[in-house]
């Protein structure tokens, strides 16, 4: 009987995983690679989900969260931003390469739209997706918003909140929710004020949850638990916002 339930658990492993697919795809000129998960059982609406990578680039956890999602019924994309041959390899170079982005926003607006187009391509419903992204990404899921792109919602996991301060604050369209560590020290007090005029005077349908004795990278495993380096998983928050954004996604769909 044991070895029975151990091949069932393998063989549902493999299938989950081979959900996964590589994609090859260009933005201009730049050859990127994302992964594709198609669910077996998509939701009527064939709703679509776009992953947006912390700034190490696509990890485990970023396939896991598309794999995850598609067991769910939703068609889920993981974007590459960076691009091949520019993956970074330690920290300092994440840093660079978050950070050319995060100054030249609307190259990083381009790199999320062709992954939008990915996923479409995928088989998600244009007019049903929504952009989710952690750390860094969480940056890029803001900035979806505020492009106004043709997304129902935006979710950020722990994610960079300001802007360039000579931006304008315009309307913003798309549903927002912010998850957010209490005690992330990346996240200045001065940025967590001018996101939330942002939303206000963007007239944003917008939600910010705290979770308590959380950090920076509350949902990233692989961080560790020490909260004194200022990025450490936390399960709770990890769990507690996870199902804030299932709710999110209920009411939108």
């Amino acid at each position: 009987m044991k070895k029975i339930f151990s091949i069932l658990v393998i063989v549902s492993s493999i299938q989950l995983n081979a959900q996964l697919k590589p994609v090859s795809y260009t933005e201009g000129g730049q050859k990127l690679n994302g992964f594709a998960a198609i669910p077996a059982k998509p939701i009527k609406q064939k709703a679509g989900i776009l992953i947006l990578p912390a700034w190490m680039g696509i990890n485990n956890h970023s396939k896991e969260v598309a794999e995850k999602l598609a067991h769910e019924g939703y068609y889920a994309f993981v974007a590459d931003i960076y691009g091949e041959g520019k993956y970074p390899t330690n920290t300092k170079e994440a840093g660079t390469q978050a950070g050319y982005y995060k100054n030249n926003y609307k190259e990083y607006q381009k790199r999320i739209q062709a992954a939008l187009d990915q996923l479409i391509k995928a088989g998600a419903d244009a007019n049903n997706i929504v952009v989710i992204g952690y750390c860094f990404g969480g940056t890029g899921a803001l900035e979806a918003a505020r492009a106004n792109m043709n997304v129902k919602g935006v979710v950020s996991f722990h994610g960079g909140l300001g802007k360039d301060a000579s931006r304008p604050n315009d309307k913003i369209v798309p549903k927002v929710l912010i998850l957010h560590g209490a005690d992330d020290p990346y996240a200045p007090e001065a940025d967590i004020k001018s996101v939330q005029k942002e939303m206000k005077d963007g007239k944003a349908d917008w939600q910010m949850i705290y979770y308590g004795n959380a950090v920076h990278a509350f949902t990233e495993k692989e961080a560790g638990n020490d909260n004194s380096k200022g990025a450490a998983y936390n399960e709770k928050a990890d769990k507690r916002s996870w199902q804030h954004f299932i709710l999110f996604l209920d009411e939108i769909f």
